[in-house]
């Protein structure tokens, strides 16, 4: 009973990590990375599409990405959402091909990235603590119904926190590692 609740917290704890992975994909640093513009949707016939569905993605090197539409006449489409994010890029096209040049980041806006990137680390663990609390609720519950003993349910209660402990430790280190990336030169 109570392994398959700490499976299942388990995976959920899990996935919120795989999520702040995700978050700090979008989170630009002064390299050129293909999941910067994950966010950014296309108008493609009227339905809202993720740019990665209407066009190639890739990166030719180090500062600058390239986006190729599979129809031309999705490049003013794709210009005007890339301008309209929040990203601070400007799109440059030749007729076939969409140009991102990375600018360089000032101090000043690596600061703010960087408690950006806290801030989306801290929503993390609070969702995590928030798993915690949702399993010692559940485990307190199958003490009152007398499913398991008091040792049990205090040693379930250690393994929980344990858990939530590791997983925060792990978001930390995702956090200190996005920083670095941020504030390296």
């Amino acid at each position: 009973m109570l392994e398959g609740l700490f499976d299942d917290v388990k995976r959920k704890m899990d996935a919120t990590l795989e999520h702040l992975g995700k978050e700090f994909g979008g989170v630009r640093t002064g390299r050129a990375s293909v999941t910067l513009l994950d966010s950014i949707k296309v108008d493609y016939y009227g339905v809202e599409s993720p740019l990665n569905q209407v066009a190639s993605v890739n990166t030719p090197d180090a500062l600058t990405i390239a986006i190729s539409p599979w129809e031309h006449k999705l490049i003013p489409v794709i210009e005007k959402a890339i301008m309209a994010s929040d990203l601070g890029l400007t799109p440059v096209n030749d007729g076939k091909v969409i140009r991102i040049s990375m600018p360089a980041l000032t101090e000043e806006r690596r600061k703010e990235l960087t408690k950006h990137v806290r801030k989306i680390a801290e929503e993390t663990k609070i969702a995590l603590r928030n798993l915690r609390r949702e399993g010692l609720e559940k485990i307190k519950k199958l003490e009152k119904d007398k499913n398991i003993s008091e040792d049990d349910a205090h040693k379930a209660a250690e393994k929980m926190q344990k858990l939530v402990d590791d997983h925060i430790a792990a978001a930390d280190k995702k956090t200190a590692a996005k920083e670095k990336e941020i504030m390296d030169r």
